[in-house]
């Protein structure tokens, strides 16, 4: 994506037209050190683990052994590592949460989860690009299965699932229980202190249980299979206006099996109906006018016109 020895554009004419700040270039300038093979096989591993989330290091070596690439497991695992992904079959080392961060328990089990903004629920997943990988964060309704907010970022740091969050918050009412697993994004300070400072109860999945959070793991089976694959992305701008419109497709006109073909926008305002209508249709009218952010740091929220 940036190329640090081109003879015309400097590093920061490279940023701009990407629409990308050169911070977040340099903290992520370790996809640069990626031979051509090795992002080759990279977008293999996405493909094959999004059509087999259980496959660990060990099936995906095999994998790639059988369609002519002689890798050993270590190196298989190395680049797993870096593109942040795991087998969702229980490990004792997945989402491991950084020294010194508190991992709160699992709220769900045995909960029956019946409306809108009991829940929230949220993931970070990989999108490949031209030359390396960015990740994408998602919030979501876990009730209606609706998109509230979602950030793309280099960087696999906490703030952009922290800009995420709030944004979520200043646009839809806040939730009861707010469940993630144990990675160290969430078990930040800075993400579980904006929970605690809205007086959220915080969830977090067992360990090496990643189906604790099945429903945003689902959505990132749908958006890699009905955009990100379908796609050559050239640019980040490029992603993320693709991510916008797909998104807001999810929401408002794609048909979930799950509620008789009705789309997770129309769940959520049904449930909400009910519940002091007249704030809440209010607010969802703003709602579903809202373009959802696409930035790094603080969320602009932009509108359809």
């Amino acid at each position: 994506m940036i190329d640090p020895n081109h003879n015309e554009l400097s590093v920061l004419r490279q940023c701009e037209l990407l629409n990308l700040s050169r911070a977040s270039y340099y903290r992520n300038t370790d996809w640069a050190e990626e031979s051509e093979e090795n992002l080759n096989i990279m977008s293999l591993i996405d493909e094959e683990y999004t059509r087999h989330p259980f496959y660990g290091s060990r099936k995906m070596r095999d994998y790639l052994r059988r369609i002519g690439y002689m890798v050993n497991r270590k190196r298989v695992q190395r680049l797993m590592r870096k593109m942040g992904i795991r087998s969702v079959a229980p490990s004792p080392n997945t989402s491991k949460p950084s020294p010194g961060h508190k991992v709160y328990p699992y709220l769900l089990n045995g909960l029956d989860i019946n409306r809108a903004n009991q829940v929230w629920c949220t993931d970070i997943t990989y999108i490949r690009m031209d030359g390396g990988f960015v990740y994408l964060v998602a919030i979501m309704d876990w009730y209606s299965r609706k998109v509230l907010s979602w950030e793309v970022s280099v960087s696999m740091d906490d703030s952009f699932c922290v800009s995420a969050l709030e944004r979520a918050l200043r646009l839809y009412p806040k939730p009861e229980i707010f469940n993630t697993d144990q990675g160290a994004q969430f078990t930040s300070k800075g993400f579980t202190g904006v929970l605690k400072e809205h007086e959220i109860k915080i969830s977090m999945d067992g360990k090496g249980r990643c189906m604790d959070n099945i429903f945003i793991e689902r959505l990132w089976r749908s958006v890699k299979y009905e955009e990100i694959y379908l796609n050559d992305y050239r640019s980040t701008q490029e992603l993320r206006k693709s991510l916008r419109q797909y998104f807001h497709f999810y929401n408002t006109e794609r048909p979930h099996q799950t509620f008789n073909a009705a789309t997770p926008l129309e769940v959520y305002q049904e449930s909400q109906k009910g519940e002091d209508e007249g704030e809440d249709q209010e607010l969802e009218q703003t709602c579903t006018l809202v373009d959802d952010s696409d930035c790094v740091g603080p969320a602009q929220a932009e509108t359809y016109g």
